[in-house]
């Protein structure tokens, strides 16, 4: 499952995690959108949060190995 730690810039120590099955992280205009892939095409938008106020985002789940590659 999709899962995210959200490392506030002036919230030391008060770290959000986000985690959804549907979830994905874009930055759009200054702020880092969490969207639900299973939301409706018109609002897919779960939470909204301002570039300024986060120091970083980090994907902490345990992501699926991809397929070996040919050479």
């Amino acid at each position: 499952m999709p899962a995210y730690l959200v490392i506030h810039t002036e919230r030391h120590g008060d770290d959000t995690l986000i985690e959804d099955p549907n979830l994905t992280v874009e930055f759009e205009n200054g702020w880092a959108l969490f969207k639900d892939r299973a939301a409706s095409a018109s609002d897919p938008v779960a939470i909204a949060i301002p570039a300024t106020q986060v120091r970083r985002i980090e994907r902490v789940d345990e992501q699926q190995e991809s397929a070996p590659q040919k050479e």
